[in-house]
């Protein structure tokens, strides 16, 4: 399953979507979710240690001006490859 997050992860409710993700599943980050891939931050350490593939579009880190504080171990992608991943997974959550 593709997992979305377009909204800053305060207003989440991040231990629902943890607990939805499952083993081969994907994380987008992008509009204000790029936030929950901050180095150092509340987040990271959370998503990274969750059993799925995290992701963050390019063009929304860049938009906020985050490009130099997302964590190195956050893929980066651009909409190509968010249309890739929408392809892979068959259903899409949006967070």
């Amino acid at each position: 399953m593709l997992h979305t997050l377009s909204q800053s992860p305060w207003q989440c409710d991040m231990a629902a979507m943890l607990r939805l993700v499952r083993p081969g599943d994907d994380l987008l980050l992008l509009s204000d979710g790029v936030t929950a891939a901050l180095e150092g931050g509340r987040f990271i350490d959370i998503l990274l240690d969750a059993p799925i593939s995290l992701h963050v579009l390019s063009e929304d880190v860049d938009a906020r001006g985050l490009s130099g504080q997302i964590s190195s171990s956050v893929v980066r992608v651009g909409y190509t490859d968010f249309v890739s991943l929408a392809v892979k997974h068959d259903t899409q959550m949006h967070w």
